[in-house]
């Protein structure tokens, strides 16, 4: 099942948007509670001591491997690991769900675009075609179905820091085909470390200036929750699904997470699940099978 699991991009990209759609749907619905660099600072330590166990024979082999390309681990590590998830828990401290999921369905756009300029790779027009059609049933969720809702969005600061984060990480995503030929676990376990080593000093000066987090029950949970699956399991399995099929294709998949986070929504908060709902996941799927059928 593991061999299958790790051979089917489809299916790891599915549950990596999954886990990480439940990672949006918790930062803003405990952004009172939870301070949010602290929160991101202690999912990268859990992750990274998860990892170490399983790491630890490849990391050893493939040291000298990081080294010699350190500069880019230490790039990729900023980007995708300290950077976004900060961004976006702080993002949601001011706007909402709806909002943050939104600018993230732009991420694909943003990393064929980086894909043609740092890699010229090249887009073809039905991989155009399939984008459109799941920004299209992206904005039908969000707006469920009007459009004087979708033109009247409201705009608020947290929206600039998730956007802000959306850009980073479809730069890692791009930047991920040159990462040094290692183990995955090796290099999950040293993007981790350095991510949450990035992370310390903003979490003291937060802990000690802004605010502290505190050790409850919810916080625990919630540590070990974004820990475990949008951390270790998400990132795994995405990167092993960019080098499957390229940033380009698994950048799609993004569009899954408006699906995912209303029915989280209606499953863990009572929202209401509504027609709009399902003609934009409908759209969105059509969308994916679209640019899988574009692929090179």
């Amino acid at each position: 099942m593991i061999s299958r699991l790790w051979a089917a991009p489809s299916l790891l990209l599915s549950l990596a948007t999954l886990f990480w759609s439940g990672n949006f749907v918790l930062g803003r619905a405990l952004h009172e509670h939870l301070a949010p660099v602290a929160l991101s600072f202690w999912r990268w330590v859990l992750a990274f001591l998860i990892v170490l166990g399983f790491a630890w024979p490849y990391l050893r082999r493939d040291w000298p491997a990081l080294w010699q390309n350190r500069w880019l681990v230490m790039l990729l590590a900023a980007l995708g690991v300290a950077s976004f998830n900060a961004l976006v828990y702080h993002g949601l401290n001011t706007t909402t769900v709806v909002n943050a999921v939104l600018m993230q369905s732009t991420m694909p756009v943003l990393i064929l675009i980086g894909s043609w300029l740092l890699f010229r790779e090249r887009v073809r027009a039905l991989q155009v075609v399939g984008i459109v059609a799941s920004l299209a049933g992206v904005a039908v969720i969000v707006a469920r179905g009007s459009l004087d809702l979708l033109l009247h969005l409201a705009l608020v600061p947290g929206d600039a820091w998730v956007a802000l984060a959306v850009l980073s990480y479809a730069i890692y995503s791009v930047l991920l085909r040159r990462r040094p030929q290692v183990h995955p676990l090796s290099f999950l376990a040293a993007t981790f470390a350095l991510g949450a080593l990035m992370l310390l000093p903003v979490y003291l000066w937060e802990d000690a200036q802004v605010r502290t987090m505190p050790i409850d029950a919810a916080t625990l949970g919630a540590i070990v929750y974004v820990g475990i699956f949008p951390s270790l399991l998400s990132y795994l399995f995405f990167n092993r699904a960019v080098e499957l099929i390229g940033a380009n294709r698994a950048g799609q998949y993004l569009h899954l997470m408006p699906v995912f986070g209303t029915a989280l929504a209606a499953l863990f908060i009572g929202e209401r699940l509504l027609a709009s709902h399902l003609v934009g996941a409908a759209l969105i799927a059509v969308g994916i099978l679209m640019t899988q059928l574009g692929r090179r």
